[in-house]
Formats: C-alpha cells, sequence, structure tokens
C-alpha cells in the first residue's frame, strides 16, 4: 500500500527515540522531590511538561518546579536510544519533514545529542505554542513552518493525546508502538515501528509504502 504527503510530521519521545525509561525515572524523581504522589502521574503520557506541572502544582510553584523537571531531564539520559527505523525515516525524508514534540526545547535537544539524531530545520516544541497535545496547536505549527496543508501532512505518533492532535489539525496518523488502536477516533495506520514503513522523497511529495500486513482505519 503506497500513499503520498507534502511532509511528514514526526513526534519525537516513543516515535523516534526510545525515552520511556529516563522519562519515566525523571517524572517519578521529580514527583518525589515536588512531595506530589506518583500514582497522579498516571495518564500523562504525551502531555507537555508545563501542562503537568501546572495540573498537579499550585502556580506560586510552577516555574521552580518546571525548571527542577528540566534540569532532571536534560541530565539523566542513560538507556535513551533511537529507535528502529527512525535515522532511516528522517533521511528519506529529506526537507520534508518536521519534529513535532512535547518536550522542551532544553530536553529535545539533549535527547537527540544523547542519540545523534540530527534535528531537522523545523523543530516545533512544547515553547512554541500555547496549547499542547491533543491540542493541533503544535500540528498546524509544523505544517505552516514548512509551508504545507495540514491535510497533506502525515503525523507519526505514539501517544492517545498525539494521535487526537494530529486528527483535529486535520492530518493523515500513523501509529508506531502498538498502543493506539486504529478507528474512527483513532489513528489512520498503525505499525509496530518505523522500519516497517519506507519513505521515498521525490521532488514534489513523500510517498510512503506500508507493509502488505497493515492495521488501517
Amino acid at each position: 500500500m503506497r500513499t503520498s504527503y507534502l511532509a511528514v510530521l514526526f513526534d519525537l519521545d516513543g516515535t523516534l527515540i526510545d525515552s520511556t525509561a529516563a522519562v519515566r525515572r525523571a517524572w517519578r524523581r521529580w514527583a518525589v522531590e515536588e512531595g506530589v504522589d506518583v500514582r497522579r502521574l498516571a495518564g500523562m503520557s504525551g502531555k507537555p511538561a508545563k501542562r503537568i506541572v501546572a495540573d498537579l502544582l499550585p502556580p506560586d510553584r510552577f516555574d521552580a518546579a518546571l525548571a527542577r523537571y528540566t534540569h532532571i531531564a536534560t541530565h539523566d539520559l542513560d538507556g535513551v536510544v533511537v529507535l528502529p527505523g527512525a535515522a532511516e525515516a528522517l533521511r528519506a525524508t529529506g526537507d520534508r519533514r518536521a519534529i513535532v514534540t512535547s518536550s522542551s526545547r532544553d530536553v529535545t535537544v539533549a535527547r537527540m545529542a544523547a542519540t545523534g539524531l540530527r534535528p531537522p530545520a523545523v523543530v516545533v516544541t512544547a515553547e512554541d505554542v500555547p496549547r499542547g497535545k491533543p491540542d493541533p496547536a503544535a500540528y498546524l505549527l509544523g505544517a505552516r513552518l514548512l509551508g504545507v496543508p495540514p491535510a497533506r501532512c502525515l503525523v507519526v505518533e505514539d501517544t492517545t493525546v498525539g494521535v487526537a492532535a494530529g486528527r483535529a489539525a486535520g492530518c493523515t496518523v500513523l501509529a508506531v508502538g502498538g498502543t493506539v488502536p486504529v478507528g474512527p477516533d483513532g489513528p489512520h495506520f498503525a505499525v509496530e515501528d518505523l522500519s516497517a514503513v519506507r519513505f521515498d522523497t521525490t521532488p514534489g511529495e513523500v510517498v510512503v509504502t506500508y507493509p502488505d500486513r497493515l492495521a488501517a482505519a
């Protein structure tokens, strides 16, 4: 199965890199230091750190607590690695791709450096939009910075809130990781990881070839 797009918008954590263990360690350490019950972190996956901190602590503690999380997350990078097919996907999509992440710019830079991935020209982070995923603002901005309509973009995501953001932006959504099932409110396509997908860039578009056995809505 082949489809074509004008651009591909990649999420970062869980999509291009495996930072799951580091993210969990960072939030658990942060919660303990801030006196937050770690059970309250459940269901926060994919949301920006600033949203999580705002949901868990009063406003007068927000700035210091967010800075503390950023410090922890940028210094604990043990086990952060590139996921299968991710480096190849970034190379193959040339200048027709962007990274759109809920992480802050400092955390994004640190994690990409730890994996050796080179960031594309367009990287949208939590600081660039007023509202994070599941709001579509980040993906709409990514498409605008690339100069293409959202309807001609493929979003690659791994979380429920990320998929919701991509769909709300009007993009086609490919889910990786096997955690978000396809369906009317889910991704349009799903694969285990990006090694199952082939990206080819032509002068006018990105052609995506999916495996013969594909979960599709």
